[in-house]
């Protein structure tokens, strides 16, 4: 079953329009879409390194712009969308508690969560709904989403052939594995913050 998904995803990074589909899966992760860019941007990058920083850059632009739509989602709309987000990803009783951390540690909280499998979109959204000041905002989501893409990029730019290899031989664990992290940022959320 693995397999076959990784091969369709393979033969879908190397397609034309792939780039600009990553870049939509990027900004819309960054504020309603549950599954994260580097579902995309990994395979891209083993198709094609000689583009490994380009595509890097269009998943890090992709990510911010979502971000700003994150922040006005929870900055205007926190009572309707944002709400409904929250609910969606059942973590109403932990929102009230990150909105407040904001307070206190919110730029902490951006660069620290930006790098994680914690869902970036809680981020953006909470940000706006704690009001935190745009500019800091937007800095810090350039620095800990470029950094994530960059190194993500810069990895298998370096060793791709290798790491393509390793990805191969153990899909399915790695597969597995990357699940657990995404439920577990999912999971360590609500109930740590």
């Amino acid at each position: 079953m693995f397999r076959r998904l990784y091969d369709w995803v393979i033969a879908l990074a190397a397609h034309r329009h792939a780039l600009p589909a990553m870049g939509a899966v990027s900004f819309l992760e960054s504020s309603v879409f549950p599954i994260p860019p580097d579902v995309m941007l990994i395979p891209m990058v083993l198709a094609n390194r000689a583009k490994a920083f380009r595509i890097a850059l269009v998943c890090t632009v992709a990510s911010v712009l979502g971000g700003l739509l994150g922040y006005t989602i929870g900055y205007y709309l926190f009572e309707t969308v944002g709400a409904w987000v929250v609910r969606v990803y059942g973590l109403q009783a932990a929102r009230d508690s990150f909105v407040a951390g904001f307070e206190h540690y919110g730029i902490w909280i951006i660069l620290i969560k930006g790098l994680t499998p914690i869902p970036y979109k809680l981020v953006t959204i909470a940000s706006g709904a704690a009001h935190f000041d745009l500019f800091t905002f937007v800095w810090a989501s350039i620095l800990t989403r470029g950094a994530r893409f960059f190194l993500i990029a810069a990895l298998l730019w370096r060793f791709g052939e290798p790491v393509r290899a390793f990805v191969e031989k153990h899909l399915t664990v790695l597969t597995w594995l990357f699940l657990v992290a995404l439920v577990g940022g999912f999971v360590a959320f609500r109930y740590l913050f």
